[in-house]
């Protein structure tokens, strides 16, 4: 046997405590994060699931009636969707909250304070929630960092005055499929950012002067499946970078070129179905539609009976004898760019006439010349949901369907993803 030398004794036990040393090191950090994560799941609320990085609390799909409690103050993504939940009030969420979505849930009441202080929020969908009903004006107010709000299917019928008040960072808003039948003047004024708004599936029937003011930066703008009978001549006066109008499906009879003249940048138009008369009231609208370079669905007439399925944008000039010519189109640009902040109060508000025990707003108008861009006719007379699509022939991109996918990917992505986070505990 060959004797074991004092060097290899000592190398193989420093060898066994270095060993001991790492293996109690990994121990301890092995342990300390085990009780990092038993400490953040204990803190979730029951039937939820929580994650790091962000911090998310998702409660989706479990018939919630209320908030649930236990949701970590830290949270900076909670996920509620579709469950039940009837009330929203003061404290059920912290400030830190970025992202929250109740989307599809019974709520009837929102406390006015509930989001108060929120100055970190970013998105927040309370969207198919179709009991609302109704909002306080200052529900929204204080939000300075929110970029989406969604506010689709919740049963509106009107909106406060000044409930938009502050929104500066709103680039997205989503008001389609409620009842809204009026919009008040400078109700979008502060959201000098707003790029994308969506108005369709209303009962709108009228756009006043001041309903789009201050909205500058509007890329968007979706009024289909309105009820719209009635334009001020001056109604888009702010939207200078507006490339996309949808007015098809709702019951115009006429629109003035000079309505649309206000829009330098616009490249989409939707006009179809609607109720267009194609006799002289309808030459400033051909004479429009011959000058613009964008593309357009078909404008079918209604009337008289012998232009009946003709296309507006196919007719020739013959086709509007003894019709005397529209307006100069420089002269209505020189009137249009008289147009800044401040307006005339007599023209704001005017009285009402009406037909049928129809009323209609009454704008003062200038000698030969209507404010109007349309012909009033009666309202309620909506069409079908077989005659909503525009003709295939259009070539501008469709957003009539999955809207909300403008902003985000759709549920089944989204939930996917919450669902399956990386480090999940």
């Amino acid at each position: 046997l060959q004797p074991i030398s004092f060097t290899e004794t000592y190398c193989d036990s420093l060898e066994q405590e270095l060993l001991f040393a790492l293996f109690n090191r990994l121990l301890i950090v092995w342990f300390l994060l085990v009780l990092c994560g038993l400490e953040f799941s204990w803190s979730c609320p029951r039937h939820c699931i929580c994650y790091t990085a962000p911090t998310t609390v998702s409660c989706q799909a479990h018939n919630f009636l209320s908030v649930p409690e236990g949701i970590p103050p830290d949270s900076e993504r909670i996920f509620l969707q579709n469950n039940k939940i009837h009330r929203l009030l003061r404290g059920h969420f912290s400030s830190n909250t970025v992202t929250l979505w109740i989307y599809s849930n019974n709520i009837t009441y929102i406390e006015p304070s509930t989001f108060h202080g929120f100055t970190l929020l970013e998105e927040l969908d309370l969207g198919d929630n179709r009991h609302l009903r109704s909002l306080a004006e200052d529900t929204f107010h204080g939000l300075n960092r929110l970029n989406a709000l969604h506010l689709y299917r919740c049963g509106l019928s009107s909106l406060p005055n000044n409930i938009f008040q502050g929104l500066r960072n709103l680039q997205y808003l989503y008001l389609q499929d409620n009842h809204l039948k009026f919009l008040q003047d400078d109700t979008f004024m502060d959201l000098h950012n707003l790029s994308h708004l969506f108005l369709h599936g209303n009962r709108l029937w009228s756009l006043n002067q001041n309903t789009f003011r201050g909205l500058r930066a509007l890329d968007r703008l979706l009024l289909h499946q309105n009820q719209i009978e009635w334009v001020d001549r001056l109604a888009f006066h702010d939207l200078k970078r507006l490339t996309t109008l949808y007015l098809f499906n709702n019951s115009l009879i006429q629109l003035s070129g000079q309505c649309l003249d206000t829009l330098p940048a616009l490249e989409y138009l939707r006009l179809n179905d609607n109720p267009w008369s194609c006799d002289c009231k309808a030459l400033s609208l051909w004479e429009w539609l011959k000058r613009f370079r964008g593309s357009t669905s078909s404008v079918g007439c209604q009337a008289p009976a012998d232009m009946i399925d003709n296309d507006l944008k196919e007719l020739r000039k013959e086709d509007f004898p003894n019709c005397s010519p529209t307006v100069p189109n420089s002269e209505s640009r020189a009137q249009t760019n008289n147009v800044s902040g401040t307006v005339n109060p007599s023209l704001n508000h005017g009285g009402v006439v009406g037909s049928g025990g129809q009323t209609h707003i009454v704008h003062p108008s200038r000698p030969g010349r209507s404010r109007n861009c349309t012909k009033p006719r009666n309202r309620g007379k909506g069409k079908g949901d077989n005659e909503v699509m525009a003709d295939k022939e259009d070539s501008s991109p469709d957003f009539t369907d999955g809207v909300n996918d403008l902003v985000r990917p759709p549920a089944s992505v989204r939930l996917s993803n919450v669902l399956c986070p990386d480090n999940w505990v």
